[in-house]
């Protein structure tokens, strides 16, 4: 089963594809973490990927489709993947569908997980990393018990520079220009399950599992299936 987690910066895809991939089993692949990688590494794909995340720019369509498919061609993969954070473009994927066709798979399921453009600036430009742990906090939801200092390990919190607010409402911009087409290209393909990213963690959780057939109904709305519209 292959499935796809969209969403803005900010939307929680890392937090629920985690989560997703604990319940199913499934491998988490996240292009912002190959991506980190290979900048951390250095790598060619890595340096020319910097500059374009320094400034909330999209990384090229063809240095990210090579770190994905060369990622998905590991032995882990095999059985099932949870695509966090790609495709980002049309082209993206259909980069993906044709590769994935070449072995008799396919997308199964594309989860696009909503989340307002007030509330996405909210959650971005307050967010702090740990540079030992790579802890998360936010100055608002989640803080630490003292400034500057990881409640985890006790290391330096520091703010990455595609989460400061400036750079934040460029990203949600190049996303609301580039990215949304995805959106409609999984519609076409009858493959796209819409969910409210506003709820609670947990009530996102099972909407995302209720829409690929993975959880029992509740009471109340939650998932609107755009595959059946």
């Amino acid at each position: 089963m292959i499935i796809l987690l969209l969403g803005a910066p900010g939307a929680g895809k890392g937090t629920q594809s985690e989560l997703l991939s604990d319940r199913l089993d499934m491998v988490h692949v996240a292009s912002g973490d190959l991506l980190r990688d290979h900048r951390r590494r250095g790598t060619e794909l890595g340096k020319m990927a910097d500059e374009f995340i320094k400034v909330g720019h999209l990384v090229p369509d063809d240095v990210v489709i090579k770190m994905i498919l060369h990622r998905l061609r590991a032995a882990d993969c095999v059985h099932g993947v949870i695509l966090d954070g790609f495709p980002r473009t049309v082209v993206q994927a259909e980069a993906l569908d044709a590769n994935l066709s070449l072995s008799g798979r396919r997308v199964n399921r594309a989860l696009y997980i909503k989340v307002s453009h007030n509330t996405l600036i909210d959650r971005l430009s307050g967010r702090w990393i740990c540079r030992n742990c790579q802890a998360s906090f936010h100055e608002k939801f989640n803080p630490p018990r003292v400034d500057g200092v990881c409640d985890v390990c006790g290391g330096q919190l520091y703010q990455r520079d595609d989460d400061k607010r400036e750079v934040a409402e460029g990203r949600l911009h190049v996303f609301y220009d580039e990215t949304s087409p995805v959106i409609g290209y999984y519609r076409q393909h009858d493959s796209l399950a819409e969910i409210d990213g506003e709820q609670d963690i947990e009530r996102v959780t099972h909407d995302l599992m209720r829409a690929i057939g993975r959880a029992p109904d509740i009471i109340g709305p939650g998932v609107a299936d755009e595959s059946a519209a």
